[in-house]
């Protein structure tokens, strides 16, 4: 006796769907929710530009047991206002985020310098690789007098 299976029935496809990563992060101005009460959080592409921005923003010895994380930028502050100064700011941001904020590609840094007021104006635009998004984070760097 030959024992056989009949197996059309499975011939319907399976779709796999995949869900995008959720990310989230402490926003620093501490806004309130109205109804909860509690501090409302930084969601996905928000969470990310602002990682991006604080990478930027810190610099050496500045987290514990991570004095290597930041870039290191507001050395530079008191350096010329020249091209050098430039390549070694663009150099410290791509640095920074090549290594520690792997969930992005850097396409481009954009450094303006506004020596009059005392400050850079810097602009990185990226690509946030899980959502596909092109993106960008404007940050002054100045010096107080």
């Amino acid at each position: 006796m030959a024992i056989t299976s009949d197996k059309s029935h499975l011939t319907t496809p399976i779709s796999i769907v995949s869900r995008k990563k959720s990310y989230a992060d402490l926003d620093l101005s501490l806004i309130k929710h109205g109804v909860t009460k509690d501090i409302v959080p930084l969601m996905d592409d928000r969470a990310i530009k602002n990682a991006v921005k604080n990478l930027i923003l810190t610099n050496f010895y500045e987290r514990p047991f991570q004095p290597e994380m930041g870039a290191n930028l507001i050395g530079l502050l008191f350096e010329p206002a020249d091209d050098i100064t430039k390549i070694e700011l663009k150099d410290g941001i791509r640095d920074v985020l090549s290594y520690y904020e792997p969930r992005i590609n850097v396409h481009g840094v954009v450094i303006q310098d506004d020596s009059e007021r005392n400050r850079w104006r810097i602009s990185v635009h990226f690509k946030i690789k899980e959502f596909g998004v092109n993106s960008m984070v404007n940050v002054v760097l100045k010096r107080l007098r």
